[in-house]
């Protein structure tokens, strides 16, 4: 089992847009097998691959006990209007913010031989799936926020213990 540290506000990868896995070798079978032992620990939705130090588009998910993961994802559909949704982040510790998500959301990928994966949901699972992709798009929730909020969340990471 190895569960991999996760990266913090601050860190270049968390702003890079990630790659697309072209090639499913032994690197991106450990880098599953990594994404799926670190998001199983309590309290953990989701885990993208940029917070773990890869650029790869990949993201493991634990929602309601239903742990998986997918490989390329890409979000193609979103419904419903847009929500304040309490939010925080692994890779922003100790924050909790209201982002405006969508209440229903799909995403479509692959799985490690190749398969189409789709994963459909609302509530915890639509919140994640906006959420790690918007990781590997190189983006944080604090991105998401209001002009307002997002001032008084960089100011909470600078006053963090962490940071």
């Amino acid at each position: 089992m190895t569960v991999r540290a996760i990266r913090l506000f601050g860190d270049p990868v968390l702003k890079s847009p990630t790659a697309t896995i072209d090639t499913i070798d032994d690197g991106v079978r450990a880098l599953v097998r990594d994404l799926l032992d670190t998001v199983e620990l309590p309290g953990r939705a989701g885990v993208a691959a940029t917070q773990i130090g890869v650029g790869l588009r990949a993201f493991s998910y634990n929602i309601d006990g239903d742990i998986g993961y997918i490989l390329n994802p890409v979000l193609v559909e979103v419904s419903g209007e847009p929500v304040p949704t309490g939010e925080g982040c692994l890779s922003v510790p100790g924050l909790w913010h209201d982002v405006m998500r969508y209440p229903h959301a799909k995403a479509v990928g692959i799985d490690l031989d190749g398969a189409e994966v789709v994963l459909e949901g609302d509530g915890l699972l639509a919140q994640a799936l906006q959420h790690e992709t918007d990781h590997l798009d190189g983006l944080l929730y604090l991105d998401r926020l209001d002009k307002p909020t997002r001032r008084i969340a960089l100011r909470e990471v600078r006053e963090s213990d962490w940071f």
